[in-house]
């Protein structure tokens, strides 16, 4: 187990730091740059003591070397071009601490509806419980999140008025947002659960357990769900990322200052430091889940331990 964690650890390191090389140089290979409209009317000395602040006079390669000496050594990303003085790490963390309310209570709702309404799918396979659900998984997949998002605040705010349109720091603003975001993940974990939990009972080993005289309960509890929970814990993975990260459709509707929301603003201003911080941000959180299911999966099926 020590050598497999070893071993991910350096496969996540490399990751990590191709994405942020392809990240900065892709950033740099598009014409301009954030300075140069801003300083546009500065007289030519002062311009160039802005370039010479952020390092934007010396070359690409260069750049790159003293962002990895400023991330490796001072755990530092920069400081914003768009906003002199504000820290892009402490930016980081103060909006992806919104970002992870909504987004975490959508995600934690998610799994539990989605996997219960999917056991229920499948223990009552083309009957109408099965329907039901099927078809909640047919809108979450299918309705775009801006559509959901304008029909909650229509028939919630506007027409019954009993919950705000937009606005952050309240209880009250929570629900919609979750409500919202929360869809999705149902739909998902229930289809999952229900096609991984029919494959499940159709094996021989289920037959043999039933054949033993094990209730069904019990062959549900030990036999079934464990083994059809494991696919769904690489979709967990991915979306643990997602939550501190926020989604910048959702955050602008109802106005919520998330992470989502200011990466879309710092891709409008051309704020280098902040989209490839939030890049690696992103990024890091993402291998580091990857990580994490990685050992989950081994703790919760021996066979691939022994692999």
């Amino acid at each position: 187990m020590k050598k497999f964690i070893a071993r991910r650890i350096v496969y996540m390191l490399f990751t990590l730091f191709v994405i942020t090389a392809a990240t900065f140089f892709l950033m740099h290979s598009i014409p301009g740059d954030p300075l140069s409209y801003m300083a546009r009317n500065l007289p030519e000395q002062t311009r160039a003591n802005y370039y010479a602040k952020y390092g934007l006079d010396k070359p690409v390669f260069d750049q790159f070397v003293i962002f990895l000496k400023g991330l490796l050594t001072e755990g530092s990303l920069g400081e914003s071009l768009r906003y002199p003085g504000r820290d892009v790490t402490q930016s980081l963390f103060t909006y992806s601490s919104v970002s992870v309310v909504p987004g975490g209570l959508a995600l934690l709702l998610g799994l539990i509806i989605g996997v219960l309404l999917g056991i229920v799918a499948a223990l009552h396979k083309n009957k109408w419980p099965d329907y039901i659900v099927m078809f909640i998984a047919i809108l979450g997949i299918t309705v775009p999140v801006f559509v959901l998002a304008s029909l909650l605040q229509y028939i919630f705010s506007v027409h019954f008025q009993l919950l705000p349109t937009t606005g952050w720091g309240k209880p009250e603003n929570i629900i919609l947002p979750v409500a919202c975001l929360c869809l999705s993940p149902i739909a998902t974990y229930a289809r999952y659960v229900k096609s991984n939990m029919l494959d499940v009972m159709s094996q021989d080993y289920i037959l043999t357990a039933e054949a033993k005289g094990v209730s069904g309960f019990n062959v549900i509890r030990k036999h079934v769900l464990r083994n059809a929970f494991l696919p769904c814990i690489t979709l967990l993975g991915g979306q643990i990322s997602g939550i501190f990260t926020g989604s910048f459709v959702v955050e602008k509707i109802f106005g919520i200052p998330g992470l989502g929301f200011y990466f879309i603003s710092s891709i409008n201003d051309r704020d280098y430091t902040m989209i490839i911080g939030t890049t690696v941000f992103a990024a890091a959180l993402f291998v580091f889940a990857q990580l994490i299911i990685d050992i989950a999966y081994s703790l919760l099926d021996p066979r691939i331990r022994v692999q």
